[in-house]
Formats: structure tokens, sequence, C-alpha cells
């Protein structure tokens, strides 16, 4: 008598969860919330100019916001980055009016500082430039908290911190999940380029340089659509990214990461794992 051996279907084996040389990484199934990857996914790190994630999104939900309301360019936005030699919409002018919309794409894709200072006066309360930035920074950290993000505060506008500026991977990924629900913050973040239409203090509008995208996951990662990237002296070299692919959406963030390419190839490592597991 022969006995039948039945053998179990083959199981596709789970493919091993990548190494990255970040300090901390977290990625998500942005549409089901599941995790499909942690590294210290609730350490306290730096950010640097992911921090510009929140202050896009502080600015996106207040009331009755209008994209095409003017604002102007102020000698202290200017003096800011160059005391701070940092990064900058370039091409704006003192005294230029830029609308709100021209501000946030200033803000997201050169990742200009005084882009972020201009919106954090514009939509903070007070009666000072001081006591404006000091209102909106507090919005932010209301959004924080409102967002359930235990481990972030912010201390300033654009990252520039003066050392109690951090979130973790999680919950910079969670307010991104958060953001990306916005259709104008998802039309920021997945530009490549945009040029500013200014208006000068005489009413005519002039030539402007084109503003690029710094994140270089667009266009050299399959269904990359965004999000930010972040570095600094402390932060070092940051990313919090999404991409799509067959109807999944993953959002995540390598924070701490070694190098400006380490953290793209980190991002690719993690998306690469997460599609084979989402």
């Amino acid at each position: 008598m022969t006995t039948a051996v039945i053998t179990a279907p083959a199981q596709a084996a789970t493919p091993p969860k990548p190494s990255i040389a970040a300090k901390g990484g977290f990625l998500m199934n942005s549409g089901t919330g599941k995790t499909l990857f942690t590294k210290s996914a609730d350490s306290r790190l730096k950010t640097g100019s992911t921090t510009k994630i929140m202050t896009a999104y502080t600015v996106l939900t207040q009331r009755n916001l209008n994209l095409n309301t003017k604002v102007k360019y102020e000698k202290a936005y200017s003096d800011y980055i160059v005391r701070n030699g940092a990064s900058s919409a370039k091409g704006l002018i003192v005294g230029d009016r830029a609308t709100v919309r021209d501000l946030l794409y200033g803000l997201m894709l050169p990742s200009g500082c005084d882009a972020a200072y201009a919106l954090a006066d514009k939509y903070g309360s007070g009666s000072s430039r001081g006591a404006r930035v000091k209102s909106f920074i507090g919005k932010m950290n209301k959004n924080a908290r409102d967002l359930g993000l235990r481990n972030t505060h912010f201390d300033s506008f654009d990252g520039i911190s003066n050392g109690a500026n951090y979130s973790s991977p999680r919950d910079l990924t969670k307010l991104t999940v958060k953001a990306m629900k916005n259709s104008t913050f998802r039309s920021l973040v997945k530009t490549k380029s945009y040029k500013a239409k200014p208006t000068m203090p005489n009413g005519g509008t002039r030539g402007m340089p084109t503003w690029t995208n710094t994140n270089k996951l667009l266009g050299s990662y399959r269904g990359a659509i965004g999000v930010k990237t972040g570095s600094g002296s402390q932060a070092k070299y940051n990313l919090v990214f999404a991409a799509t692919r067959n109807g999944k959406t993953l959002v995540g963030s390598v924070l701490m990461s070694s190098s400006k390419t380490s953290r793209y190839t980190d991002a690719k490592k993690v998306l690469d794992y997460g599609f084979k597991v989402a």
C-alpha cells in the first residue's frame, strides 16, 4: 500500500530586514496604518529641515487660508539667512510681495528658511515679529500634541534649533501621513521644480530662478511622491519620504544618516523592503 505524501504549498520567504546607516528609521503603510520597518523609531533625534513639514502643515491648517494672499518679504528674513548661513528661497528680494503659495513652494523645494520665517511671521499672532514667531511655533507644538506626537518638540520654524527641536522617526512619519491628506501639501512635495512670480515694489514682475526640490528620490525611485530633506551639523542627513506602487502608499523617515548619499540609499532599502512585506 502506497501512502500519499501531502506537501504544504511553498511560502514566500520573508525578506531580511535591511540594515541602514541612519540612527533611526520608520516605515508604514499609510492606507492600513501597518508598521513595516523600525529602527530606534521612538528615539528623540534632531530633525533639521524636516521640521518644515510641520511648518507647512501648520500654515495649511489655518482657518480660511487663502493661498493667493501676498506677503511682503522683509529685510529681517534676508538678514536671518545671511546670519545663519541658511538655505533660502533664492531670488526673493526685500520689498517683494510673494503669495503664500509661492512661499510654501520656497519652503518645501529649496528649503528656504527665509520662506519659513515669512510664513511664521504671517500666521503667528502678536504685535511684534518676535511675538508672532513665538506664537507660530506654539501652534506647531499644539499640532504635535493634537496628533499624539509624544516624542516631538519644536523651538524653531525651520529646524535651526536652540537645542530643543527634535522628533522621532515614528512621529515624523505620522505627521507626514496626516499632512499628505492635504491636496496642496501633496502637490508641494512631489513637485520637482517651480518658478515663483513675486510682485516687485513698483507693481511689476521679474524673472526668478527656478526652485529645485532638494529631494533627489523624486525621479530616481519608481513611485516616489515626496517628501522632504533635512540636514545640519547635529542632525546629520535626514529624509522623510513617500512612494506609491500597486495601489499601496508607503511613508517613512530616516534620521541622522551618515551622508547625503546614504540617506537616499537608506530610504530605498527601507522602501524596497516595505513593498515586499506590505
